[in-house]
């Protein structure tokens, strides 16, 4: 049972001051520790081995999520009670949950990916803003793919917000981070993965592909930057350019949206009979 009173009650305690410094890229970098915020991004941290080291927790939170101090517990994490004030001060968020975790990094090696041959990958190309990158990973977890590759040309993985959007989908799927987007693609393409870039511009119609059946083999959907797109460079290093038809009248369809639609797209057809994930013989 926890105590009745908090055991870390000034914000200038130095493990507060360290966690409070994860918030920097820098900081997150330098220790390779990032911070995971909330109850469903602190039950999956100590759910996968290894990953939750510490973890701060109101005496409210504490009880509340008993279970989930539980298994932090399990999990080797040191767990820390702490006052409203000390959470507020770690916290990235407006209106904390009064659960931060502290974690060790999750990326991937790009080779590891490769060795696994996924058939379903989302790279992340030129994507800036930390929000979309979170919704993306989220996306591509939902849809089943066994991987998402972010560029060197993207936003931090590890950025607080990143992390919230992901909401737990961070710690389901590997990562590679940091891989220039020339040696994504002809890594992707070695082991046999075609390359679809998502354009709005695109020569190619999403509902065209579908009809072709030309989406059941292993794919990877190249997604670029929330303002301009993917750059001609990157477009030219794709087996196609794919446009997400607009039937009705909107201007376009935000990042999130539009990789949602094509991861899926890829995940039914690849399910379909003749498709590289549910063929059956008889």
């Amino acid at each position: 049972m926890p105590p009745v009173a908090p055991d870390l009650i000034s914000p200038r305690s130095p493990r507060v001051s360290a966690a409070r410094r994860l918030g920097k890229r820098n900081f997150r970098g330098k220790e390779r520790l990032f911070l995971a915020e909330g109850p469903q991004a602190v039950r999956e941290a100590a759910g996968h081995d290894g990953t939750l080291v510490e973890l701060f927790a109101t005496v409210e939170a504490a009880e509340r999520y008993a279970d989930i101090i539980g298994e932090a517990r399990t999990a080797g994490a040191r767990v820390h009670l702490a006052s409203e004030d000390v959470i507020a001060d770690i916290s990235t968020t407006v209106t904390p949950q009064g659960l931060v975790g502290i974690c060790r990094f999750l990326d991937t090696p790009f080779e590891e990916i490769l060795a696994a041959r996924p058939r379903l990958v989302a790279v992340l190309a030129h994507v800036r803003d930390p929000g979309n990158a979170g919704t993306v990973l989220r996306c591509a977890d939902a849809a089943g793919a066994e991987a998402v590759v972010l560029t060197d040309a993207s936003v931090d993985l590890y950025n607080p917000k990143a992390v919230r959007a992901s909401v737990g989908s961070l710690f389901h799927l590997p990562v590679a981070v940091g891989v220039p987007v020339e040696r994504a693609v002809a890594g992707l393409k070695d082991a046999g993965v075609r390359i679809l870039a998502a354009d709005g511009a695109g020569a190619d119609d999403l509902d065209d592909e579908l009809d072709k059946g030309t989406m059941g083999g292993p794919t990877a959907w190249v997604f670029g930057n929330e303002a301009w797109g993917l750059p001609e460079e990157t477009r030219a290093l794709a087996d196609a350019v794919v446009r997400v038809p607009i039937h009705g009248k909107a201007e376009s369809l935000n990042l999130a949206t539009a990789a949602a639609v094509c991861l899926y797209a890829s995940a039914r057809a690849q399910r379909a009979f003749g498709g590289c994930r549910s063929v059956t013989e008889s």
